[in-house]
């Protein structure tokens, strides 16, 4: 392996042993005259391995590519934007981030290709944006503000809303105004008022002649839309219907031909809203609940039908950077502020040594008259996950531990007239405790509950925990939310930890962000998020930038008709990143 009379590179962990200086494992390389080193000598690339194929094999694969092929690398981003923030050309940023000539050169290299791809997501994004508002204009659905109604409205209200819904409806009314399509994303925290703030603005459209649809992810979400949209909107004497996978044959049929003919106002369900045979005579709002929870092309279904106003809404935290990284099309309104009344969850993790106590802690609270949540990962008992299983789980708690309580089960497999029936008994306080898996994450309102208890919890996100911990808290009692856990990695101690001290969700969002990266989080095929090479979802001050850039050029050159090589750069890349 080494042959005589040459020069070679060793590498490797030095140590000193036996009053010598060793080297721990070398590798080596040969010095070749007039050949650069590729392993040794040098900053070395270091890439993602397998079975069969080091980074010392993709390297000598690599280095003659890079040397040999780089004039096939066509710069296509505008000179203005290079030259206005200082990068390093395309070709030079591929050579430098395999094989820097030094690191600040690396750095360069980086920073280029990092700017490039948050760029072209935001290009691609915001000229998305701009046809949708320009196609839309063709039907335009200009809506005046009904003033007086909404006023009225709001007035009747058993509560006062609080600033940020005020500012956020004033944003969606002036959207509606506007002789092209709104396009708007509301985020806020569990409970934090969106739902009424949807109401406003779907009277307003309403009141100006047009039909509104809401879908939801989930039946129990869609109908407790129903059921509050049937409460706030009572007096206006409106048709508001519901629709779901279990509505009949029969009432399905008279709802869609009330939905054709235009005598149906409010239009509520789950994705039924976007089955093939649904037609709508005047459709001017489409609202979408949680709708990272719709795949992209679902969501775009919805929008079809006569390019009516959009307002999607979502309860789970998203960072301000991902947001408008991925749902950059849309403008972002955001409920920042809770409603006066909502008291902060204490939040505790329970060592496994303290289990019995907090369980009987737990039954003095129901004796006095509170509720409370059991959830649990998993349906069925897995051996390999070892995780506690909900059905398992509600018999065990049953029989030996709240014997003289009442306990039920609630999980996805039952069917729906059984869920309605547990969640309704819950609501009356009919049951004491609810055994459920997440399949309480969204739309589950009952006031009396006061504990939410959570077992498996550093399986779950942060986002996903603090969605839990927001179906307590409702009513007038003291509430708590306990974190029952297996063992715990670094990570997760930090995770559960953020969840005893922070009670904003953006908080816990940005953590579990910086954490675990976003396609952990939402699901990258679901919502759309990209799986970037170089740049950082938490960057906000490179994707500012990006996004301005990009800005720019769509304003003047929407088409991208003097931007040729742009244009072909982001419709090779749409599949990789955006799922379209």
């Amino acid at each position: 392996m080494l042959p005589r009379k040459k020069e070679i590179i060793l590498s490797g962990k030095a140590k000193f042993s036996l009053g010598k200086i060793t080297l721990q494992n070398p590798s080596h390389e040969i010095v070749k005259e007039f050949e650069e080193q590729i392993h040794s000598g040098r900053i070395v690339p270091v890439y993602h391995e397998t079975e069969g194929i080091s980074s010392k094999w993709l390297r000598e694969k690599l280095k003659p590519l890079v040397d040999n092929w780089l004039d096939f690398f066509e710069e296509y981003m505008p000179e203005e934007i290079l030259k206005g923030h200082n990068l390093m050309d395309y070709k030079s940023a591929v050579k430098n981030i395999h094989f820097p000539e030094d690191e600040i050169t690396l750095k360069k290299a980086r920073e280029r290709l990092s700017f490039d791809e948050l760029f072209l997501l935001q290009l691609k994004v915001l000229q998305k944006k701009w046809f949708w508002q320009h196609h839309g204009s063709l039907q335009e659905k200009s809506m005046e503000i009904k003033t007086d109604i909404i006023k009225d409205c709001i007035k009747k209200l058993p509560f006062e809303l609080t600033n940020a819904q005020k500012r956020t409806l004033k944003e969606i009314l002036e959207d509606m105004k506007r002789p092209f399509p709104m396009s708007r994303l509301i985020q806020g925290d569990v409970g934090s008022g969106k739902t009424i703030v949807a109401a406003m603005a779907t009277l307003n459209a309403v009141k100006n002649g047009y039909q509104v649809a809401i879908m939801a992810p989930t039946e129990i979400l869609a109908k407790q839309h129903y059921q509050t949209f049937l409460k706030t909107l009572s007096r206006y004497n409106l048709n508001i219907q519901f629709i779901s996978g279990g509505t009949s044959k029969k009432q399905k049929e008279e709802i869609l031909r009330q939905m054709k003919t235009g005598t149906v106002d409010i239009m509520i369900g789950t994705h039924a809203l976007i089955q093939e045979d649904i037609g709508f005579r005047n459709l001017g709002l489409a609202i979408i609940d949680e709708q990272h929870r719709f795949g992209v092309k679902q969501r775009e279904m919805l929008k079809s039908h006569g390019t009516p106003h959009l307002l999607s809404m979502t309860a789970t935290p998203i960072p301000r950077t991902l947001a408008i990284t991925v749902y950059g099309d849309q403008d972002l309104s955001i409920i920042d502020e809770m409603p006066k009344g909502r008291q902060e969850i204490l939040t505790r993790i329970v060592p496994e040594n303290k289990r019995m106590e907090a369980y009987r802690w737990i039954e003095g609270q129901v004796k006095q008259g509170r509720q409370t949540f059991i959830i649990c990962p998993l349906i069925d008992e897995s051996d390999v996950l070892e995780v506690k299983a909900v059905t398992t789980e509600y018999d065990f708690l049953s029989t030996n531990i709240f014997p003289n309580l009442k306990l039920s089960l609630l999980h996805g497999k039952l069917k729906q007239e059984e869920k309605d029936q547990i969640m309704s008994d819950f609501k009356e306080n009919k049951i004491n405790i609810l055994v459920s898996t997440s399949v309480v994450e969204v739309g589950i309102d009952i006031p009396n509950a006061t504990i939410m208890l959570i077992e498996g919890s550093e399986r779950f996100g942060l986002s996903q925990l603090h969605q839990f911990r927001g179906r307590v808290g409702r009513g007038e009692h003291k509430s708590f939310c306990f974190l029952f856990t297996g063992p715990l990695s670094e990570e997760g101690k930090i995770r559960l930890k953020s969840m005893e001290q922070h009670s904003s969700g953006f908080k816990l969002a940005e953590i579990d962000l910086k954490l675990r990266g976003p396609g952990e989080i939402y699901g990258i095929r679901q919502s759309g998020i990209p799986d970037l090479k170089m740049a950082s979802l938490t960057d906000s001050e490179s994707i500012e930038k990006a996004r301005k850039s990009a800005q720019t050029i769509i304003e003047k050159d929407p088409s991208l008709k003097t931007h040729d090589k742009l244009a072909a750069k982001i419709t090779e890349l749409a599949d990789i990143y955006l799922n379209d």
